[in-house]
């Protein structure tokens, strides 16, 4: 009778300590399965639960065992030896004593990974923000431009988020708009200056012919804002495919290079840098536009790009035009973003924009529709 009892106790206990190492058991799975699913399996996070996980799987499968094997003596009704499962008090006993703190544990495991998941999520957007900037600011799939062919790169340094943009903006009547530009200063008050002044450009430019004049709206707008620590500069060039010619403006920026009649030719500063002077003039100069030629604009990460107390420098990026200006101008682009990372032997500082456009066809609506009319 006394070893009946004893085993039914065994049993009983045993059942019950399955039962507590099985609910922890469970939330620890969910906890498994949203990091491996999240985060991914091969983080430290997804280690640690997957180990508590298995320990607690096996005291669940340990304990099960015991009481089955107990339950199974019980109903032999066979006079054994009982003293051996004396010694299975112990480990039960405690585990009905400490389950609260086991489950206490699962769930500070679970409280613990939900927070490290959150976390690598945050460090994931952090890491991702940039990129995101950069394909608004700088995309690679630039639209096509009839009569244009285009060519851009860009290339992210080594900081925090930059300011560099660039943007091709039709503006009717055969008209295609050009831009480049690059905000002083890094972090995420640049990129969003650079935007402000990318999208506002574009309606600008749709809104007066003359790049000098867009210019001058854009600094009074910037200046209103009371933002003199952010420095832009800009270089807009409008390409007029009816009435071939070229106007272009700058403010303050690195001087773009035009290819044409064989020659390299420097477009700089017509302007201070944005913000600079409130009320600032910004002239426009305008040059002949003709089939083949090739207008090159960068920002100045491309031209500081340093070997020791060398830069890569305007000189030699007008060099590389003049050599390769018979190349498409995407392999243009890249050719020289390569050239500059292979003079520098690393990873460029600052972010590198650069944007090619050569002039493929005279536009031909004017005279269809002269010719329709006769």
């Amino acid at each position: 009778m006394v070893v009946r009892l004893v085993l039914a106790g065994v049993a009983a206990g045993c059942l019950g300590a399955a039962l507590l190492w099985w609910r922890s058991t469970r939330r620890l799975a969910g906890v498994v399965r949203r990091l491996e699913q999240g985060v991914g399996a091969g983080t430290e996070a997804a280690f640690l639960a997957r180990s508590s996980f298995e320990k607690d799987r096996h005291a669940t499968v340990t304990y099960a065992g015991l009481a089955a094997a107990a339950l199974a003596m019980l109903v032999a009704r066979r006079d054994l030896d009982f003293a051996p499962l004396l010694v299975v008090a112990v480990p039960v006993t405690l585990s009905v004593l400490s389950s609260r703190r086991f489950l206490a544990t699962a769930r500070l495991t679970e409280t613990r990974a939900a927070l490290e998941r959150r976390a690598e999520e945050v460090l994931e957007q952090e890491q991702l923000a940039p990129l995101r900037w950069a394909a608004r600011l700088a995309p690679s799939d630039l639209p096509d431009t009839p009569g244009f062919e285009v060519g851009s790169v860009y290339e992210p340094g080594t900081g925090a988020m930059a300011g560099d943009f660039y943007d091709l903006v039709p503006t009717g009547g055969g008209r295609l708009a050009a831009v480049i530009g690059d905000v002083s200063g890094h972090g995420i008050e640049a990129s969003i200056t650079a935007f402000q002044v990318k999208y506002l450009l574009r309606v600008f430019l749709r809104r007066y012919r003359d790049p000098g004049q867009a210019l001058e709206e854009m600094n009074t707008l910037l200046a209103e804002q009371a933002r003199s620590e952010e420095l832009v500069s800009v270089c807009v060039v409008v390409l007029d495919t009816r009435a071939a010619t070229m106007r272009y403006a700058s403010a303050g920026h690195p001087p773009a290079w035009y290819w044409h009649d064989d020659e390299v030719q420097p477009l700089r500063a017509t302007g201070p840098l944005l913000t600079l002077i409130p009320d600032a003039d910004y002239a426009s100069r305008e040059m002949d536009l003709g089939i083949g030629n090739v207008l090159l604009l960068y920002t100045d990460g491309l031209a500081e790009a340093r070997a020791g107390e060398s830069m890569f420098g305007e000189e030699r990026i007008a060099g590389i035009l003049r050599r390769d200006s018979g190349l498409d101008v995407q392999t243009l682009c890249k050719t020289l973003r390569d050239e500059a990372r292979e003079f520098s032997h690393q990873p460029f500082g600052d972010d590198v924009a650069i944007l090619a456009v050569r002039h493929t066809a005279v536009e031909r609506v004017g005279i269809s529709a002269a010719r329709a009319r006769t």
